[in-house]
């Protein structure tokens, strides 16, 4: 029975988290503290780290607790490290709001999946991710569009306009509806995890799906937040120009509404090595060129793989699950994946203080290994 409330609730939350209104300048706007290149990287990866360390206590404690309740204690959490950031002007401040992000990441696993999932009915919930993805994706928007026109320059005012965005959306977690009874936890939940970790490790399918998952993600992820800047910059991009460049690819990640029907035409498998393909020719373009345009280009198309592959992800790693701690057993699939995160995080950091190309010719290699991973598996999982 799909819960309309719910998903309607689920995708304001997830537009109003999307506003943060410094995206466009993340980088800079740490480096304007005196954060260095490798200094973000490795507060990422602690972050990574402790989300990874985090994960399993978050899964067992939210089917105690509750989705709902899990969705407003981290709703709350989310909202402080807003604050933090806003002040944050040290190393340590900076490392601080990640470690908050780490709670708010590793409770929201699987429990902000779940609530979808459960509020859907049969192969609605495909749809549902990829809306989700477009919410999150149009709150970035708005928020770019209002930095570039408004804001531009202006870091801390821009943070601040974000710490009033997450209040909103903490607001909002009040209002779900429970999916999930909390009475249906308790210890029985840690003597689940066991079967399920096993279950997932020796699914070599599954495993393989994950880590390949895994590498896409993190190549987007990385280049999109961190490297894309540093090469707008070697490309001669003014901070104007840099505020609109993610305004444009803002607006691309809107198609991942499009995502159930691209993929429902091509098939998943097909459609996926077409998006991994996608993001290796990207990067091997942001490694021959200097022109600013190109680059953009090859960030758009990089962005366009990601947001038709992200729900087509999210779907396969539902329909995996038979267990009925459903976030549990998502948790324990991101426990997997942070796994990879957390050492891909340190390379790609080393790497651009090195030399950017260098950076990108890794995110070449690792969008080849995760494509031959993910058509492996999708193969013996018999995706189609």
């Amino acid at each position: 029975m799909r819960i309309k409330r719910n998903l309607r609730l689920m995708y304001a939350i997830t537009f109003l988290q999307g506003m943060v209104f410094y995206s466009a300048v993340a980088t800079l706007y740490r480096q304007a503290a005196g954060i260095t290149i490798f200094q973000i990287t490795i507060i990422e990866s602690i972050s990574f780290a402790l989300q990874l360390i985090l994960e399993l206590p978050w899964g067992v404690l939210a089917e105690k607790l509750g989705y709902k309740r899990t969705m407003v204690v981290c709703g709350g959490l989310f909202f402080i490290s807003k604050i933090v950031f806003w002040r944050a002007d040290t190393f340590l401040l900076f490392l601080m709001e990640r470690v908050l992000l780490s709670i708010v990441f590793s409770g929201y696993s699987g429990v902000d999946e779940s609530i979808v999932y459960l509020s859907c009915d049969g192969e609605y919930a495909h749809k549902a991710f990829g809306i989700i993805e477009t919410a999150g994706t149009a709150g970035m928007l708005a928020s770019s569009g209002i930095y570039s026109i408004f804001l531009k320059g202006q870091y801390r005012l821009a943070a601040l306009f974000t710490v009033f965005s997450y209040g909103a959306a903490m607001i909002l977690t009040f209002f779900l509806k429970e999916v999930r009874s909390p009475e249906q936890g308790g210890a029985k939940v840690w003597k689940e995890f066991g079967t399920i970790l096993r279950s997932t490790i020796r699914r070599k399918e599954l495993f393989l799906f994950l880590i390949g998952s895994a590498l896409f993600s993190e190549i987007h992820q990385t280049i999109t937040v961190f490297l894309n800047q540093l090469q707008y910059v070697r490309c001669g991009m003014t901070e104007g120009m840099i505020g609109w460049a993610y305004v444009c690819v803002t607006i691309v990640g809107l198609i991942s509404a499009k995502s159930a029907n691209v993929t429902k035409r091509w098939g998943k498998r097909k459609s996926g090595v077409i998006f991994f393909g996608m993001e290796v020719v990207s990067c091997l373009v942001m490694i021959l060129t200097r022109n600013p345009w190109i680059s953009l280009i090859a960030v758009l198309l990089l962005c366009i793989s990601y947001s038709l592959m992200a729900p087509m992800i999210r779907a396969i790693q539902n329909q995996q699950i038979t267990y009925k701690n459903r976030a549990t057993a998502l948790s324990i699939q991101s426990i997997l994946m942070d796994g990879v995160v957390v050492g891909t995080n340190l390379v790609f950091g080393k790497a651009a203080d090195w030399n950017l190309s260098i950076a990108f010719g890794i995110a070449i290699a690792f969008g080849v290994i995760g494509m031959v991973f993910f058509l492996y598996a999708t193969r013996k999982m018999n995706v189609k």
